[in-house]
């Protein structure tokens, strides 16, 4: 078991490949990397925001490990806020409906937000939240997300700070989940095609 354990860090360290119970994960983006992004969205964040306060809304699950992070890197006073995304569908006659919830509601009127993702696909969620916190006219809106996947994009969506634009199969780690599986991983990386079995 610590041989394992120990197996797993070393290859980590390396960028290569880690063996997860789940599964192996290649490594996309490395632990070094994404902090030396981070620390390069805050400040470009603590410029824009400077003598302002700040209400920070994180987008739950996938944002939580990305908005922790940058959050504590920001030197501008900071409100912290979370949402959750709710979907319900309903069939009225011969239409069927989709109808897009974000809860608890966000107070925006008059703030500074920033909306905190941690992968931005199809931007259909992220601008249905946009549109809904612009009804109660904020004082600005932004966006950040740690990983934008334009490949992906079905709405045309603005990221005002992106941490990096990748594409190609799916990706965990860092809060980016499977199946609530590999949140925890310290780094963003790919499922090995072996292990999706």
């Amino acid at each position: 078991m610590k041989r394992s354990a120990a197996s797993n860090l070393k290859s980590r360290r390396a960028g290569k490949r880690a063996r997860r119970p789940l599964g192996a994960i290649d490594v996309v983006v490395s632990v070094r990397e994404i902090q030396r992004r981070v620390r390069q969205l805050a400040r470009k964040i603590n410029r824009d925001y400077a003598g302002k306060t700040l209400q920070v809304v994180g987008v739950l699950e996938n944002g939580f490990i990305f908005m922790a992070d940058l959050v504590r890197a920001l030197t501008v006073p900071v409100e912290c806020s979370f949402v959750r995304l709710q979907m319900r569908d309903s069939d009225s006659g011969a239409v069927a409906m989709r109808e897009i919830m974000y809860i608890p509601p966000v107070d925006s009127a008059g703030k500074e937000i920033l909306l905190v993702e941690g992968i931005v696909h199809s931007g259909v969620t992220l601008d249905h939240l946009c549109r809904t916190l612009l009804t109660h006219q904020p004082a600005s809106l932004r966006t950040a997300a740690l990983i934008d996947k334009l490949d992906d994009r079905r709405v045309d969506v603005k990221v005002d700070y992106v941490g990096f634009q990748l594409s190609g199969r799916y990706l965990v780690g860092y809060g980016l989940g499977q199946g609530q599986f590999y949140r925890n991983l310290p780094f963003v990386g790919r499922v090995a095609p072996e292990a999706k079995g």
